[in-house]
C-alpha cells in the first residue's frame, strides 16, 4: 500500500473524482435532488475552497519554501501563520470545499458520498506521508504546531 504514497499529484486525485462524480449523476440521474438555492451555495463553496487554497499557496510563497508535496524535501521553513494558524491542510482543505459546492451543482446523492472517500485517500496517501516527513525535517516545531492546529479544520 505504501507505494500509493505520494504518486498522484493531488490535483489529478480531485480531478479525477470531480470527473467520477459527474459520471454517477449521469449514469444514476435516478438519484438526483432539488434543493431550492444550491446554485449560489455551490458557488459559494467553490469561491471558499479556491480562496482558502490560493491563500495556502501564497503564505508559502511568502515563505520562500515549496507547496509542492512532491517536494518536500525542498521545504525551507515551517509555515504556521496566515490560514496555517487554523488548517494545517488549507490547500487539501479547499480543493474539497471545490468539490462539495460540485457535488451541490450535480444536485445528486452518489456525488457526495466520493468525497469522504476521496478525503480518507488524501488522509492515507498524501497527508500521512507529508506529516512524517515534516516531521523528520522539522521535529518537535512541528509536532507542537500539529497539536495546536487541526489537520483539516
Amino acid at each position: 500500500m505504501n507505494s500509493l504514497e505520494l504518486k498522484i499529484p493531488p490535483p489529478a486525485q480531485f480531478a479525477i473524482t470531480a470527473a467520477a462524480m459527474f459520471g454517477v449523476s449521469k449514469i444514476v440521474p435516478a438519484l438526483k435532488f432539488t434543493l431550492t438555492g444550491s446554485t449560489g451555495l455551490a458557488v459559494g463553496l467553490g469561491v471558499i475552497g479556491l480562496s482558502s487554497g490560493i491563500m495556502g499557496v501564497t503564505q508559502f510563497r511568502k515563505a520562500q519554501t515549496t507547496p509542492n508535496p512532491k517536494e518536500i524535501d525542498k521545504a525551507t521553513s515551517l509555515v504556521t501563520s496566515g490560514i496555517y494558524q487554523y488548517s494545517r491542510n488549507p490547500m487539501y482543505l479547499g480543493l474539497t470545499l471545490v468539490l462539495l459546492g460540485w457535488a451541490l451543482y450535480l444536485s445528486h446523492f452518489l456525488a457526495f458520498i466520493l468525497i469522504p472517500i476521496l478525503m480518507m485517500y488524501i488522509a492515507r496517501f498524501q497527508i500521512q506521508p507529508e506529516e512524517r516527513m515534516m516531521t523528520q525535517k522539522f521535529g518537535q516545531a512541528y509536532q507542537n504546531y500539529c497539536a495546536k492546529v487541526r489537520r483539516w479544520l
